[in-house]
């Protein structure tokens, strides 16, 4: 947001901001952290800006598809020597004759080419734009089973701040961690029939160890409570073992058989589950 600028200890920043918004009533932006937002009138954010020494330069931003405005904009000081160019590089001319690439959906990549910048537009192919953007972000990486994929450490630590945010926030009301195995019997699952119905197409089983076969299929858990409630039922003997409140964060699997996509239909998944066993309703 706008507000960074006063980071820009050494002014080679140009800051550039659209015009309409300053007949708006508010301007919202991040206040230098992005998990907030903060909201100022457009004279209070001029003059912040002013305060930081820097003088916005002001654009008319049209509407979609309008031509953009072409800026001479300073060259940052921490561009390496030899590549002080503000200007865009020049193009060569399409060859109208050039035959068309035989599959629009695949991504041609010639010889030499790093792959560092994204090769869809949003609006002209979103799978494979999206696909460009969790790859080239370095947040997933596929992997050889279709419908799992690798969570690099940009993705995990999102992961992890969400754990840590909501496991301050759980233990306020007294709920505990635990941990439950992943795996559930085929007889187990069976008693809970009408719990799973719904996950019946979708349950991965084990049915092998090395080269022989299991005395009987194991379940993959696709949700936990046939494995989480016999155990309940062992703990709770009176109204004074209550009340049990349990969270555990755990993965899951679901052999979906759609087409599977990265953070939004996988057939591993992370997630969390809270279980809890009350003397009331209320």
């Amino acid at each position: 947001g706008p507000l960074a600028i006063m980071n820009n200890a050494d002014k080679d920043v140009t800051l550039v901001l659209d015009e309409g918004l300053m007949s708006k009533a508010k301007v919202h932006s991040h206040p230098l952290r992005n998990d907030a937002s903060t909201a100022l009138v457009p004279s209070d954010l001029l003059k912040f800006i002013t305060e930081c020494g820097v003088e916005p330069t002001m654009i008319a931003f049209g509407k979609k598809g309008d031509a953009a405005p072409v800026l001479a904009g300073k060259v940052p000081s921490s561009r390496p020597d030899g590549d002080k160019s503000s200007s865009k590089p020049k193009l060569p001319p399409k060859d109208k004759n050039a035959p068309k690439a035989a599959n629009q959906n695949k991504k041609q990549t010639k010889k030499g080419e790093t792959q560092l910048a994204l090769k869809w537009k949003k609006e002209e192919n979103f799978a494979m734009w999206y696909t460009d953007v969790i790859v080239l972000s370095e947040m997933i990486s596929y992997y050889d089973i279709s419908g799992c994929y690798i969570l690099r450490p940009w993705s995990y630590k999102i992961w992890e701040l969400i754990q840590d945010w909501f496991n301050i926030q759980i233990r306020k009301l007294d709920v505990e961690n635990s941990y439950f195995p992943m795996f559930v019997s085929k007889d187990r699952l069976e008693k809970e029939k009408d719990h799973v119905e719904g996950f019946a197409p979708e349950v991965a089983w084990v049915t092998k160890s090395g080269e022989g076969d299991l005395a009987a299929p194991i379940a993959v858990r696709p949700t936990s409570e046939t494995i989480m409630y016999p155990a309940f039922a062992d703990w709770i003997r009176s109204h004074r073992d209550l009340p049990l409140k349990l969270n555990q964060w755990s993965n899951v699997v679901r052999w979906e058989f759609k087409d599977p996509t990265p953070f939004l239909r996988t057939r591993e998944f992370l997630w969390q589950e809270g279980h809890t066993a009350n003397a009331s309703f209320e």
